[in-house]
């Protein structure tokens, strides 16, 4: 087939520069002045020339210069969507709806909706309370549950706090915000797996120390676990509990490398590791290999720690590798004082997309199963449950409540009050609001006074939308609530509570095996507590594409 030889059209606004130049360049030197239009005309041409020349971008050099109005469309893709197409109640990964009543709290200032609700009352999922005709009058709204009350030390704690974000994700000024709020709410502050900093201490709050794999903090220099280097930190006043973290909701089984570049002074002051060095995160623990090793190990930290509450935080993945753990649990009486399940629904680490959107268990599919377990197992009065997942609002803790949790953790809930706008750019380090960034130029202009401020108000505004709540069903506690004050509609017909719709075990109906559901009734059996391998019928799965 004969080619045609026609200008490509594709290519008119790189020819059209060079001609503006080549017609205005001259006209600006022989009559004086008007320099801005062949200034214009050179930036386009010199674009032009860029596009075609490289080689990295096809897109680029078969349509020069425009197709940098594509790529630039296309960076601002995300805030287009967010400001001016999104709905006030799609939730990508949180609504405008749930932003906004974060802000509002968190400035103290009017957080009431007129004309009704804008939700979808009669589409499936649709969840609600039922109220009282018979409405409760409480005096205050400061809900706490005790967690490690066989401890030396036990530690009340509010049933709202911060979730684990590291100094190190969160600049300075954050993390300063973040515990000068909780310092003023009496509530807890998680420190993340990146330790206790200098900026964890200034204000004075509560700390749960969260120990990861790496862990930071108490670590010798070649990675492993430092007694001498725990005490020190585990005995501070400040610090209430210690959080050893199985995994994370973000990225669940995924390890993690901090380059020596972003290794400041001060995080390696946090971490206990030299300035400059890249900081491994392994993927699993070196202290420990098996759930009896992982029980000896809490019970170790326990004791190091003066008797302080020693807890861990999971997102679920295989079941009979937590089924291991209780099972260890049972078969030597060493137990966690607290357990925190973190939902697969993400939270403020950056990882791989996959992990993302399609690995871990979600939020109430896996504090259901923890909670099923220990009360199927009489566990459930010796160890406390909390719970993170997109947590933000009085409703989202009262559910969480109601599935089994004794109190709730919110990482993003509190980045919003610090005045986080979801621009989706934690892993970058261009964090708009100075939140999540290690550049000081950023960081520095989130002022302290004020952010601590909000953090304390939405907590305090939160906990009061709570108390409204079970005023108007009726209860004094949130430890009142259960699975038969919410009501999910499972079609435009029906409805049900979470009691009649989800499965939860009496007690000691697992060591009986009477549960009556498949996942307890195919892994629990098979579960060890000496090991977390597999069940020996699924290793055999994993050799064959025969099932």
């Amino acid at each position: 087939m004969e080619k045609t030889r026609t200008f490509p059209m594709r290519y008119t606004a790189f020819a059209l520069s060079v001609l503006g130049l080549l017609i205005t360049l001259p006209l600006s030197l022989s009559i004086g002045g008007w320099y801005i239009l062949p200034l214009m005309f050179g930036v386009l041409t010199v674009m032009g020339v860029w596009d075609v020349s490289q080689r990295r971008r096809t897109v680029s050099r078969n349509y020069p210069i425009l197709a940098n109005v594509r790529y630039f469309l296309e960076s601002i893709g995300p805030e287009i969507r967010q400001y001016f197409i999104q709905s006030d109640t799609e939730e990508r990964p949180f609504s405008r709806e749930q932003r906004t009543i974060v802000y509002q709290r968190a400035k103290d200032v009017l957080d009431k909706r007129p004309f009704g609700s804008q939700l979808g009352m009669y589409d499936e999922g649709y969840e609600w309370m039922n109220h009282s005709l018979k409405p409760a009058q409480l005096t205050n709204s400061d809900f706490r549950i005790l967690i490690g009350k066989q401890c030396a030390k036990p530690y009340s704690a509010s049933v709202f706090n911060i979730s684990a974000m590291s100094f190190g994700s969160l600049s300075a000024n954050a993390i300063l915000s973040l515990n000068a709020g909780a310092n003023k709410g009496h509530f807890y502050h998680d420190t993340g797996e990146g330790s206790i900093s200098r900026y964890h201490r200034e204000p004075g709050g509560d700390l749960v120390w969260e120990i990861g794999s790496g862990y930071f903090g108490c670590r010798h220099p070649d990675g492993t676990f430092s007694e001498d280097m725990f005490v020190a930190n585990a005995t501070l006043d400040q610090v209430k509990m210690i959080e050893l973290k199985l995994s994370q909701g973000a990225k669940p089984g995924h390890g993690g490398i901090l380059p020596g570049a972003k290794v400041t002074p001060e995080i390696a002051e946090a971490r206990g590791v030299a300035v400059g060095e890249d900081v491994v995160s392994p993927a699993s623990h070196s202290a420990f290999s098996t759930p009896i090793e992982l029980l000896e190990f809490i019970e170790r930290l326990r004791e190091l720690s003066g008797g302080k509450p020693v807890g861990f935080k999971l997102a679920i993945g295989h079941p009979w590798e937590w089924f291991a753990i209780v099972k260890a649990m049972i078969q030597t009486g060493k137990k966690p004082d607290f357990i925190v399940v973190d939902g697969g629904e993400g939270g403020t680490g950056a990882a791989p997309l996959e992990f993302i959107n399609r690995l871990g268990m979600p939020m109430q599919e896996a504090l259901l199963l923890v909670h099923n377990t220990l009360v199927g197992t009489h566990l459930r009065e010796d160890i406390a449950i909390g719970a993170a997942g997109k947590i933000t609002s009085a409703f989202n803790i009262a559910r969480t409540l109601a599935l089994g949790a004794d109190w709730c953790n919110s990482a993003r809930g509190y980045m919003f009050a610090l005045g986080c706008i979801q621009a989706l750019n934690c892993h970058t380090g261009r964090c708009p609001s100075g939140v999540a960034t290690q550049d000081p130029s950023r960081g520095n202009k989130l002022d302290v006074s004020d952010k601590s401020q909000r953090v304390y108000n939405f907590h305090k505004n939160t906990l009061n939308a709570l108390q409204n709540l079970l005023e108007a069903s009726g209860l004094n506690h949130p430890s009142e609530l259960g699975p038969e004050h919410i009501i999910r509609r499972t079609s435009k017909t029906e409805a049900q509570s979470y009691m009649d719709l989800l499965p939860f075990l009496t007690p000691g109906a697992l060591l009986e095996g009477k549960t009556g559901l498949r996942v307890f009734d195919k892994y629990w059996p098979e579960a060890r507590p000496e090991t977390f391998a597999p069940p020996e019928f699924v290793l055999q799965l994993r050799e064959t594409k025969l099932h």
